[in-house]
This record gives structure tokens, sequence and C-alpha cells, in this order.
């Protein structure tokens, strides 16, 4: 197992996973959130990924995996040798990330439109539980277009999951686009809404360390990713 790293070495370890490129930009625009959140914010421990007192980290928007396998190698996860067999046949780390082969994955994802409504859930059992861990889920702004999303919103916001938060990474990929922005959609619905530069790491952990006493917390990311969107 190679030893936890840095936010520099995150390109060089993305580089050497390849296949499925028309999903790069899915993983390129997440990677700077992906970051913040590992170094900065998220209570988990490689050494003990099952901790029942960790924060829970859901990626919803599981097709672009690339990034969240370099930062869970960075982070100590996962042994760097892994990502030469990417997607291979006899791999662990394939095009959706699979929680029962890969360590410190919470959800096997990349079918839109899941993750949000299992993060309601994964809160809730927390809160019953009588755990104070965080439940973080990453989606795309395209991926609200969902019913599911759109009823775990409103349920999240009148129930008060305080521990739970969303962050919502925009590489204006949505069909129809958000007239009053993502953030309004939240606030509707009872949760705080930020804004945030999906670059820049200290805007991103301001954002993240938002008080938000009895309401769920969203973080709206954006970012202007390198090629199509998707």
């Amino acid at each position: 197992m190679r030893s936890p790293t840095g936010y520099a070495d995150l390109a060089g370890l993305m580089t050497r996973m390849t296949g499925d490129e028309k999903h790069e930009p899915a993983a390129t625009s997440t990677l700077d959130v992906l970051w913040v959140l590992y170094d900065r914010i998220l209570r988990v421990d490689p050494q003990h990924p099952d901790d029942p007192d960790r924060d829970r980290f859901l990626v919803s928007k599981g097709h672009g995996p690339m990034a969240l396998y370099a930062v869970l190698v960075a982070r100590g996860f996962l042994d760097d040798h892994l990502l030469d067999r990417f997607a291979g046949y006899d791999s662990t780390l394939g095009h959706h990330p699979d929680r029962t082969l890969v360590p410190g994955v919470e959800i096997s994802s990349g079918s839109l439109g899941h993750g949000l409504g299992l993060a309601v859930g994964t809160a809730s059992g927390l809160l019953l539980q009588g755990r104070d861990a965080r439940t973080v889920v990453l989606v795309g702004d395209a991926e609200l277009d969902e019913g599911s999303n759109f009823e775990a919103i409103q349920y999240a916001g009148r129930a008060g999951l305080s521990g739970l938060s969303a962050v919502v990474v925009d590489n204006s990929s949505a069909s129809h686009g958000w007239p009053g922005g993502i953030a309004g959609r939240f606030t509707a619905e009872g949760w705080v809404a930020v804004d945030a530069d999906g670059r820049d790491h200290d805007d991103l952990e301001r954002a993240f360390r938002t008080a938000h006493p009895d309401r769920p917390l969203a973080v709206v990311a954006h970012v202007e990713p390198k090629g199509s969107h998707r």
C-alpha cells in the first residue's frame, strides 16, 4: 500500500486509468471537490474504512469514478497498482464504483437519480442510531432532473436532516438549465444552500463548513470542465 500523497499527485494518478473517455469530464469536474472533502472535511480513516462512526460519502455521479479512485489512492484507501488495471476483466475498479469491492466506497452507483435518496436514508439511520456522523452525497446538476431527487430534497428539508450535506457539481450540463440558480431549488425546500467555486479549495471548505442547524446543507460547486460536458 502506498503512503498517502497530496493534491499534486492526483493528475498523474488519473492518467494511469484509461477507457470510457466520454465520461472523463464527469471525473475531472469533481476532482477538486473530492480532494477538499477527503483532505479537509470528512472524518474517515483508511485503516478503519468500516468504522461505524465514520462520515459517509456517497457518490451518486458514479459514471466517472476515475477521480474518486485517484483520491482514494492518494488518501491511502487503495494501492496505486490497482489503477493500472482499471476496468480490466478481473479488476476491482470498474467504470462504476462497487461498494463490495472498493474500500471507502459507500454505494454502488452510476445509474443517476438514486444517490440523494440513499443519502437521505443513510442520514436518517445515523440519526436514529444516535451517531453524529455526517452524510455527504455528490450529485451532478443534470441529475437533479430526476424526480426521485426532487422527492429527496423535499423530504430532507422538512425532516430537518442537519446531518446531511449534498454537493451539486454544476458543469452546466442540465438540458434546460436552472432559472434562478440551483441553490434556490434547495432553499425553497428548507435547506441551507451556498454557492462555491468548484476549483477553489478554500472556497469549497468555507461552503462545506457553513453552519446549518436543524437543516440540511447544499453546496453548489460551479466548474467549467475541459472538453464536452457530461
